[in-house]
């Protein structure tokens, strides 16, 4: 499985975009021989499990130039770094708790040239700046994601959806969404993905 997949569904990437979005793979690979971030039979579909259900969220949001986005318990970069390629001139800061898979995150943004992500070995309770939108992929249940950030959003929103929380999660959600007692919008990656995989792949938002 290539690259090509992505351009399938998002074709009006530059050559720039196109030519990093190839580089994943070798980069993964590498990578992942050394530390572990993304488990030894999902490396082959990289492009599907990892790239393209972080891309997930911009079939959801357009982010804006100059936004700033917050990537929590990213792991080895998702979805922040394919959602960093995707939109160059959003800014993106990466945060895991485990430092050998920031690492990761800083050698790959590095060996694509991306300006606009910032890494951290941090939990999200440390960070303390403000951002427009929080992004994760499935870290932990809601109820116990929320408090983490639920302080650190900008006053003022200029995109499409609020200020807030888009939120990877797959599965049927019905009575993790009741347990967090948070009002929430879903939207399945079904409808836009025709792969199997993302037949119960949904992004989450909720208003920060």
């Amino acid at each position: 499985m290539t690259s090509d997949l992505i351009t399938q569904y998002f074709p009006n990437l530059t050559q720039q975009q196109q030519s990093q979005f190839a580089q994943l793979f070798d980069l993964y690979t590498f990578w992942n021989n050394q530390i572990n971030v993304i488990s030894r039979k999902d490396i082959d579909l990289l492009y599907e499990r990892h790239i393209l259900h972080s891309l997930g969220i911009a079939k959801i949001i357009t982010f804006l130039p100059g936004e700033q986005v917050l990537d929590v318990g990213t792991g080895g970069g998702f979805p922040g770094i394919p959602l960093a390629i995707l939109f160059p001139e959003t800014q993106f800061h990466l945060v895991d708790s485990i430092g050998k898979k920031i690492k990761v995150v800083q050698e790959v943004a590095s060996a694509l040239g991306l300006q606009n992500v910032k890494a951290s070995h941090a939990r999200a309770e440390q960070i303390t700046s403000k951002f427009d939108f929080v992004v994760s992929r499935a870290v932990t249940q809601l109820k116990d994601f929320y408090p983490w950030i639920k302080d650190k959003f900008n006053k003022t929103s200029k995109n499409t959806l609020p200020n807030g929380i888009l939120y990877l999660k797959g599965g049927d959600l019905t009575q993790e969404i009741a347990e967090s007692g948070l009002k929430v919008q879903q939207f399945h990656l079904k409808d836009h993905f025709s792969e199997e995989f993302f037949e119960t792949k949904q992004v989450i938002y909720i208003k920060g």
